[in-house]
């Protein structure tokens, strides 16, 4: 008998949670209605959690909340009995007209504990259950530092950091949360604590209407470079370089350089803003005073490798503004590249290869040494993985990748000279034509230089190859007396002159 009792008490408790309301207080209604509220607001990303009714069953800390449905169930002389117990805000309830308790400041286990001890004292065998069935829904007010003051709704297990989240501004303080309680009871709370630490005391869960101030934050400063921790971080009264390094940065990188410390200050009384200032190590021994809005750059001990640069046909990708990538391969790059000392070539190419294009003459690099070349096979430590270079990286070395572009070349006597896409078998009188013809008037019987991608001269019966260069003569005497023959006159002119006035004078 007793097993069936618990059954139907089961099957009984199982029912009115899944209802949506009960009439028998009409609280119910007004807790799912408030739920419904809440899921509302939810997806519009004013509340960070939906109330759920497991979940507060399931942790050890949830309070017992004005607003909270309760159901009690127990069995009497074999007959099944149910009550819906609400919570308002005296926090007193009454347990199945037997007595009433103080509920406040309970957890839930707590008072699940205390209610099924009582039945259990004056009924026994009977099966108790005490469940929650609705949790509390309530507002709180955020104030302060803030876009706009806001009410929002929360529940039981909304932690301060999360109902606040999306109102504060860029002054707005992490460090200095007040919360001012139903009771008038203020209680200031240091957010970053609660994030770096895990210090859950100093996100507390948000209580019934509770009033949230955000007041504004005295001094951020930004830490960047080589620290463990880099970041933009607020400072509480008296706390300066070291602390900032040590405590907010978690302490010095391995490679951090502590000699080569940049401080730029952005708001300075005295100088004029943006100045430089260098530190070091004492700096931080001292705990070098910073004002807000000081950023601090620590450099670091690889910044000091030494560098190459490669110029010529490189890809490199840019990002246009609508965020698509692109290159623009017959546009020559400079970039410089660190390495390690001793460094061989081999390495550094293959470590690079994705800078290297269909445009890249990869065959013909070559480095430039102190006013030397050297020549360099690029393509052979890119596709012989046993190869290795003679040469060594060093420092200011230039490593020069140059354009294997499809062009000819056409200058001199004609209308247009430029370079002209290259189309295999073509005769160099094809490049003479893009080009807009022979000036006549300039060129007589069609001379013309050709000469390969290497400098060495062709005929015109030779096949034209990319990057020939097709140089039309000016070497027509009719250009040269038209061109000339004012000059001439003139200076012919001015002889005459000159020879006549001698004259007269003499005589």
């Amino acid at each position: 008998m007793k097993k069936f009792i618990c059954f139907v008490l089961s099957i009984m408790i199982l029912s009115v949670s899944m209802l949506p309301a009960q009439d028998i207080t009409g609280v119910a209604a007004k807790s799912q209605n408030d739920l419904a509220t809440v899921v509302a607001d939810s997806a519009s990303g004013s509340t960070a959690l939906i109330p759920d009714a497991q979940m507060a069953m399931s942790s050890l800390d949830y309070p017992v909340t004005a607003g909270d449905l309760y159901t009690l169930a127990f069995a009497v002389n074999n007959t099944p009995v149910t009550y819906a117990i609400s919570v308002d805000t005296s926090y007193k309830i009454r347990v199945a007209n037997l007595t009433v308790i103080d509920a406040a400041g309970k957890t839930f286990l707590q008072l699940k504990r205390f209610v099924e001890q009582i039945i259990t004292e004056n009924y026994h065998l009977s099966g108790v259950q005490f469940i929650l069935t609705t949790p509390a829904v309530f507002k709180v007010t955020i104030n302060g530092e803030v876009h706009q003051t806001e009410i929002k709704q929360a529940w039981a297990l909304t932690r301060l950091s999360s109902v606040i989240a999306g109102t504060t501004t860029s002054y707005s303080s992490m460090r200095n949360v007040t919360v001012t309680s139903a009771s008038g009871a203020k209680n200031t709370y240091d957010l970053f604590k609660a994030e770096r630490f895990g210090d859950l005391s100093q996100n507390p869960y948000v209580r019934p209407d509770d009033t949230i101030t955000i007041n504004r934050m005295s001094r951020k400063v930004t830490l960047k470079g080589a620290v463990e921790r880099p970041g933009m971080y607020e400072l509480l009264e008296g706390e300066n370089l070291k602390d900032l390094v040590n405590y907010y940065g978690n302490g010095l990188a391995e490679l951090a350089d502590p000699s080569r410390i940049e401080l730029t200050r952005v708001l300075d009384q005295v100088e004029r803003p943006g100045k430089k200032i260098y530190l070091n190590q004492n700096s931080i021994d001292d705990n070098y005073p910073l004002v807000c809005y000081d950023s601090v750059y620590i450099a670091s001990y690889t910044e000091l490798k030494p560098v190459m640069f490669m110029e010529g046909a490189l890809y490199l990708n840019t990002v246009k503004k609508d965020f698509t990538e692109s290159t623009t391969p017959e546009s020559s790059a400079h970039v410089a590249i660190s390495f390690q000392s001793g460094e061989n070539y081999a390495f550094l190419v293959r470590r690079n290869s994705s800078m290297f294009s269909a445009v890249s003459d990869i065959e013909n690099a070559y480095i430039i040494r102190q006013g030397k070349e050297i020549p360099l096979d690029v393509n052979k430590i890119l596709y012989d993985a046993s190869y290795y270079s003679e040469e060594t990286v060093q420092q200011y070395d230039t490593l020069m990748i140059p354009f294997k572009q499809s062009f000819v070349s056409v200058a001199g006597a004609v209308n247009t000279p430029g370079r002209y896409p290259y189309i295999p078998g073509r005769s160099w009188d094809y490049y003479i034509g893009l080009a807009g013809g022979i000036l006549t008037d300039k060129n007589f019987n069609e001379t013309v230089t050709i000469k390969d991608l290497h400098g060495n001269k062709m005929s015109k019966n030779d096949p034209i190859t990319p990057e020939t260069t097709i140089t039309v003569a000016t070497n027509s005497i009719t250009y040269y007396v038209t061109k000339y023959a004012p000059l001439a006159t003139t200076m012919l002119s001015i002889a005459t002159t000159v020879l006549t006035i001698a004259n007269l004078i003499k005589n």
